[in-house]
């Protein structure tokens, strides 16, 4: 009882400690781009000071090094002495600028297309295929891209070819082919939620393209020619039966009537000489044999 105890304690410590470092990393640079960079110390208000006098001196020429612009696609990420402008991203349009103390990153906001290198998988059944993808996404948050991640996209682009092995190599090789819509949709979940920390929101994720081994290829043509013969084979079974089951139908209605017989016997015989054939093959019933044969010995 007592190691339980203590068990589910360290758990619950554990968990604890998890959701505060998530807690930590959430408030670390929050979405709205609200975190002050705090106090700068005291080289900090003489370095903005000397700057601001700077700024008079060469006024107007100063003014080209202090208003920047960014288009409507794009985001200013500002840092002051290394520390996170309060305001978050600016942008569209113009912003200010201290000289010598500020420095900005310009963000592309647009959706971003990528093909992910085809992925050499095995799958769940061992069978080994090549797989391919494109990703789209944007960043919805430019102050978490910068100051929450080194490289968003080249992080971006490593995670997907890395989320598109894991998922292909819990799946067969026949949900692969047929499930894509579905495999798609998980990829896009799972990118999602692993860039979210990072402001990349990725929008959609599409299977293109499943290369096969040439012999495996060659083996699923023949397994799959081998089961149109068998569906072949049985359509002409069927076939048969039914065309026997109808003979015999036939057969019936003809031996209610003995002149129907000779009905048909004329009825092949006006069909074979359209055809214009040089010899004609015609079949005698027996029993009309022996039905003359029985007159012609009465007779004598």
């Amino acid at each position: 009882m007592h190691l339980r105890g203590s068990s589910s304690k360290r758990t619950f410590f554990c968990n604890g400690s998890l959701t505060q470092g998530r807690a930590y990393q959430a408030d670390r640079v929050r979405a709205d781009g609200a975190n002050d960079g705090g106090s700068v110390g005291c080289c900090g208000y003489i370095l903005w000071f000397l700057s601001l006098l700077v700024i008079a001196c060469t006024f107007p020429f100063s003014l080209c090094l202090c208003i920047k612009v960014v288009q409507e696609y794009e985001r200013a990420v500002i840092f002051r002495l290394g520390r996170l402008v309060k305001g978050g991203a600016k942008g569209p349009g113009l912003f200010f600028i201290m000289p010598c103390i500020d420095s900005y990153t310009k963000v592309d906001i647009r959706t971003v297309s990528f093909d992910v290198p085809p992925q050499e998988v095995l799958t769940k059944d061992s069978v080994t295929v090549a797989v391919d993808a494109v990703v789209y996404y944007r960043v919805q948050n430019a102050t978490m891209s910068i100051t929450n991640v080194e490289d968003a996209n080249r992080s971006t682009r490593l995670l997907a070819a890395t989320t598109l092995r894991n998922v292909l190599g819990t799946k067969n090789l026949s949900e692969i082919l047929s499930e894509r819509e579905s495999i798609s949709h998980v990829m896009q979940s799972s990118l999602d939620d692993a860039t979210d920390p990072w402001g990349v929101k990725v929008e959609r994720v599409e299977v293109k393209d499943v290369r096969l081994p040439v012999q495996l290829q060659r083996a699923m043509a023949a397994e799959a020619e081998a089961a149109r013969e068998a569906r072949a084979k049985v359509i002409a079974a069927e076939g048969e039966q039914k065309a026997s089951r109808a003979l015999k139908e036939a057969a019936d209605v003809i031996s209610e009537s003995p002149a129907a017989i000779q009905l048909r016997y004329l009825q092949t015989l006006n069909t074979i000489s359209a055809e214009k054939n040089s010899t004609i093959i015609f079949p005698l019933p027996i029993d009309l044999v022996q039905s003359i044969l029985g007159r012609q010995g009465s007779s004598h």
